[in-house]
């Protein structure tokens, strides 16, 4: 687990593994202290660091997958582009107030983010309502066990959409952009 934030009040209504006690404290020690309390047996690694262009390729060294947990889309666009370099699985999942989107990338076979999200990049955190994370954190965890295990369905070219006002799912094909500047003939090279 990767985070250099502490955990706030406004982190509770979303964000599972921190309790009321834990406003203060750093999110990844919140975090492992839950998940060890749930399974002793579990290793958790944890880095209290901002995911920069600079540190990201160091950071995710020797993961199998990378899980999207991020708010917001520029570290989304870093830990993307550092996917598709070290062609490892990319677990992508975004929340706006109810709403959710999740979509599994395969470097060098599917749709990657950039292919996906196009023009400027827009800075702000997006508002969450705390329902939405619950359930795109549920399809990520879904979409990494199948991965790992090589079972079902992936949603690779495909982005799930989930509207939480009408309680709806969505699907759209994402078509790879031979023109993506991430994977495709214009990614840049470093």
């Amino acid at each position: 687990m990767i985070d250099h934030e502490q955990v706030a009040l406004s982190n509770l209504n979303r964000q599972i593994l921190h309790w009321e006690e834990d406003i203060g404290r750093k999110k990844i020690d919140s975090a492992r202290t839950k998940l060890k309390n749930l399974n002793r047996a579990v290793e958790i690694e944890t880095i209290a660091e901002t995911i920069t262009e600079g540190n990201v390729s160091q950071l995710v060294d020797g993961c199998d997958v990378i899980v999207d947990a991020m708010d917001n889309l520029p570290t989304r666009y870093v830990l993307n582009r550092c996917a598709i370099e070290k062609k490892v699985p990319f677990i992508h999942g975004a929340v706006n107030g109810f709403e959710g989107r999740a979509m599994t990338i395969l470097p060098g076979k599917t749709a990657c983010l950039r292919c996906m999200y196009r023009g400027p990049v827009p800075q702000e955190k997006f508002p969450v309502i705390g329902v939405a994370p619950a359930v795109i954190g549920s399809i990520q965890a879904t979409e990494v066990i199948k991965y790992l295990v090589g079972i079902g369905k992936l949603l690779t070219n495909r982005l799930l959409i989930y509207d939480g006002l009408k309680v709806t799912f969505s699907e759209f094909t994402v078509n790879k952009n031979p023109d993506c500047d991430h994977c495709g003939s214009h990614a840049i090279k470093e």
